[in-house]
């Protein structure tokens, strides 16, 4: 079959440009609250503002600069990077993986929430400056309402304005900031550690302003996210850039803030501050693009997360559009509404990005957290030292522990919406996962081979009217010698079913992102054939597709005649009919559960109720389907003492 390979984005102009559009919304925009957010309510002295830029440029350095862009970009699962395609690698090293898998992409999801509301708000809030009176809310929901409208048709039309428009928005913030910085260039000496030391180690409200530094490199994780698009090359000159923009539009808000020394910010918004006034309208229009572009990219890598983790099994299988020919661009109508009205609720609850940035934040420190863990297991594999594994280890789990602790207490303050949001998206994930594991566990398999002699009879059967020509069945098994006994149950049993040919399929996830692959096994020639389809977490289980090309290889090899075997149809050379025979294995007993496996299995069927059938799910052609419902085969059954009764 076609295969996927894997492009190597080398590195040009045009790549470079993509990576400004596609990477850099959300750590781009960051100039918008992070001061802000630093001084807050504190009064404004040098040691707050000099030791305030420089925790955000080790920040950017430590945590941006060396653990994504040098050392977790060379994480890449073929060309593919983000926290599922890092535990795809690792995972066959270590099964506990799954956990910081699960907890990173649910709090990666929860992110996807909050980023647009509180990006787009703050971009917005700056018309207060002109208009004191005026009422934000409205524009910004109008303006997420068209967000998440416009994603149903694609974005690729307005995504190619998307890196022209991110480099305008940086140049700006490079301009605005070193127009500051000429005047007094003297800001740059808070490059020295030691300010960040000093206003750690001796401000009472440390841990608040950690908080508010750790804004600077929400981002960050995005970079690795959507390293398939751009290619590491690309990311890394381009990150150069970047930085240099952000830091000269941090040290000129700097630069203005010394000159507040001894006064509050009042409302002020620092950012806004260093703009000349005949540039505000600009400066805001262009602050918008920005904030928009950074929520599009939020959405779409949502998108994108959610459609990994239904090929891993780590959601429920949801319906997903392809809107467009651009390779990678997806719609999840369900996630779609879900991350909609969370922007809905995260508005109604907190109404002004002030308000926001307590909630904002948290959830991306756990996904670093757990980026952490598994980037470890990674260079395990990869057999590098381990005094180097411990180092990165040290160094990352304290400085991000330092950022969650600084984080803990925006929880009473709007924190608890984070935290209630991603464990929820936590459970759904985990009971998931965990529900498929037990059903697997209950299912019973017998040897395929012992029950060809009698599928061959069946087959040629003449008593018993033909059921199809062609008959298929989607398998679990992982063996090419074992079925399901559900399957067995189903052609001998349920309704005696003759056909010309059993087919068996078997669907695994491999952990590269685009491999489309198969292997056929003739279990009897020319009667029993199994095919076993290897795809990537990336590629879409299009099985009747994929289906049709195998068997259009084996017609042509001659290794299989798919002829009607009805006298008027093989006289005319017309195929014969295939149908598919999808099993749905229902529960009634769960008295043989353990009390936790009973609770798990209970929420797993009332989330079954909300995916997309079995058929759908593997893109199956609605009118060559059947569904059965079979009992599951448990193998756990209780002893029953039974006395039959004569009469006397």
């Amino acid at each position: 079959m076609e295969q996927h390979k894997h492009q190597e984005h080398k590195l040009s102009g045009a790549g470079l440009l993509i990576s400004l559009g596609i990477i850099y919304g959300d750590i781009g925009t960051s100039p918008l609250y992070v001061f802000k957010s630093i001084i807050g309510d504190r009064l404004i002295t040098e040691d707050l503002v000099l030791g305030g830029l420089s925790c955000v440029f080790w920040t950017l350095t430590l945590l941006t600069t060396i653990k994504y862009v040098i050392i977790t970009l060379r994480a890449d699962n073929k060309g593919e990077g983000g926290i599922f395609s890092l535990y795809s690698l690792v995972k066959n090293k270590a099964k506990w993986t799954i956990i910081p898998a699960t907890i990173g992409g649910a709090a990666l999801l929860a992110d996807g929430i909050i980023t647009p509301p509180f990006t787009v708000s703050a971009a917005i809030e700056g018309l207060a400056i002109r208009y004191p009176d005026i009422s934000t809310l409205p524009i910004v929901l109008a303006i997420l309402m068209a967000i998440f409208i416009i994603q149903q048709f694609g974005t690729n039309f307005i995504g190619k304005a998307f890196g022209p428009v991110m480099w305008v928005w940086f140049t700006m913030l490079a301009v605005l900031g070193s127009v500051h910085i000429a005047a007094h260039p003297e800001i740059i000496k808070s490059i020295n550690p030691w300010y960040a030391y000093h206003i750690l180690s001796e401000h009472p409200q440390s841990f608040a302003i950690v908080g508010g530094v750790f804004l600077c490199t929400t981002g960050a994780e995005a970079l690795y996210s959507d390293l398939g698009h751009c290619g590491r090359a690309n990311i890394r000159i381009s990150w150069m850039y970047v930085k240099l923009c952000l830091m000269l539009n941090y040290w000129g808000q700097g630069v203005w803030l010394l000159s507040q020394t001894g006064h509050y910010l009042d409302g002020k918004v620092p950012f806004y501050s260093i703009m000349p006034e005949w540039f505000l309208f600009y400066g805001i229009a262009i602050a918008t693009l920005a904030a928009i572009i950074a929520s599009q990219a939020l959405i779409s890598g949502s998108f994108t997360l959610i459609s990994e983790a239904v090929r891993l099994n780590l959601w429920p299988k949801v319906k997903i559009n392809y809107p467009s020919l651009q390779k990678g661009q997806i719609y999840v109508p369900s996630i779609n509404l879900i991350l909609f009205l969370g922007c809905l609720a995260v508005l109604a609850l907190f109404q002004t990005s002030e308000h926001m940035e307590h909630a904002y934040g948290l959830s991306i420190t756990i996904t670093m957290l757990m980026t952490t863990i598994l980037v470890c297991v990674f260079l395990k594999k990869r057999h590098v030292s381990f005094y180097l594994i411990v180092l990165f280890a040290v160094v990352y789990f304290i400085v991000e522990l330092t950022f969650l602790a600084g984080n803990l207490p925006r929880i009473t303050h709007g924190g608890w919406f984070t935290v209630l949001l991603g464990s929820l998206l936590f459970v759904i994930s985990w009971t998931w996962y965990q529900g498929r594991r037990i059903r697997n566990s209950q299912v019973n398999f017998v040897d395929l081979e012992k029950h060809a002699e009698i599928l061959k009879d069946l087959s040629e059967d003449n008593s018993i009217p033909k059921f199809a020509s062609q008959l298929v069945y989607l398998t679990n098994s992982h063996f090419k010698n074992e079925i399901e006994q559900s399957i067995i149950y189903s052609i001998l049993q349920k309704q005696p079913k003759r056909a010309d040919v059993y087919w068996f399929l078997h669907v695994s996830v491999t952990g590269e992102p685009y491999t489309s692959e198969y292997k056929v096994t003739h279990i009897e020639k020319g009667k029993i054939i199994r095919i076993d389809f290897r795809l990537g977490f990336r590629i879409a289980p299009a099985i009747n597709v994929l289906f049709r090309k195998a068997v259009e290889d084996l017609v042509s090899a001659k290794e299989v005649d798919i002829v009607s075997r009805y006298t008027t149809m093989k006289k005319y050379g017309i195929t014969g009919d295939f149908k598919f025979i999808v099993l749905e294995k229902d529960i009634s007993d769960y008295s043989v559960f353990s009390l936790k496996d009973r609770l798990l299995m209970r929420f797993n069927n009332f989330l079954r109720r909300f995916s997309v059938p079995i058929d759908k799910g593997f893109g199956l052609d609605m009118s060559f389907v059947n569904t059965e419902k079979v009992p599951l085969a448990v193998n756990r059954r209780p002893n029953v003492s039974l006395t039959r009764m004569i009469d006397s």
